[in-house]
């Protein structure tokens, strides 16, 4: 495993949007005509537009099944064409991305309890649930320390690089496994690297059941996060960040106001 580190500093504005550690999915058998339109579209989660060349070659394809894979998907909506003939996802996908994050059972149970703790705390709140090894935010209501920090940032992060993930691995098997099988990437000074440490924090979290977490992802920014139990098991998380300097002297007083929050989500959420 790489030992390389990119630290985002804290206050960074980058265009990694969602999707930089979007993991590529197996196929899993079924239709290998639809896992390679869906591999076309994985190719715009890091980039805003792509040629039909650029996609050819990502997905190591002719430039003729690119083309024609293309092709469909724009008739469908799914891609669009820009003035130069370059390629970027179309509004049809924005469409659905909604419907599903309209939907989200989790999310609609949370909301109101997020702007609750919001307004109780004054940082961001963010409700995070696990997707593999990775913990997608879904949810975020943003102070202006939490603008400052987060920028354009991603909103899928490696579960070891953000005290949501070490809540959620901690009451949660399939999360803690599926991290460790893939590995601990480096992002900034605090992420867990190493499999003894990922123990140690998940064992600790469930001594104390929170989750605190200092320069993981962004250096000099940290965060508080509560497991969202459903039957023993974590189905998300919710959480506050902020930079250091204001986070690590108000744990004592965050983490009776999470914890609180995490369990009323989880009993609304249960019926």
């Amino acid at each position: 495993m790489s030992t390389a580190t990119h630290e985002p500093p804290m206050g960074a504005v980058t265009d990694d949007a969602w999707c930089t550690s979007t993991p590529r999915r197996g196929g899993g058998g079924g239709l290998r005509s639809v896992g390679t339109a869906l591999d076309v579209l994985e190719c715009f989660a890091v980039d805003s537009t792509l040629g039909v060349s650029d996609v050819a070659r990502r997905l190591g394809v002719a430039k003729s099944t690119a083309h024609r894979v293309l092709t469909t998907l724009a008739g469908r909506g799914f891609v669009e064409q820009d003035a130069t003939g370059a390629y970027r996802l179309g509004l049809h996908v924005y469409e659905l991305g909604m419907l599903s994050h309209a939907r989200n059972g989790l999310r609609h149970v949370a909301l109101p309890v997020m702007r609750a703790v919001a307004e109780r705390t004054g940082h961001t709140v963010n409700l995070g649930i696990p997707d593999g090894a990775d913990i997608v935010f879904v949810e975020r209501i943003e102070s202006m320390d939490g603008v400052r920090i987060l920028g354009h940032s991603g909103r899928r992060q490696p579960a070891n690089c953000v005290s949501s993930g070490l809540a959620i691995a901690a009451f949660n098997p399939g999360v803690e496994f599926a991290r460790r099988e893939a590995g601990f990437p480096p992002k900034a000074r605090g992420t867990i690297r190493r499999v003894e440490d990922w123990d140690a924090a998940l064992a600790d979290v469930r001594r104390t059941g929170h989750a605190v977490l200092h320069s993981g992802f962004f250096t000099d920014a940290s965060s508080v996060a509560a497991p969202i139990r459903v039957r023993g098991q974590a189905v998300g998380s919710i959480s506050v960040l902020g930079p250091t300097p204001l986070i690590e002297p108000d744990v004592r007083r965050v983490v009776p106001l999470l914890t609180a929050a995490a369990n009323r989500i989880a009993k609304q959420y249960s019926f």
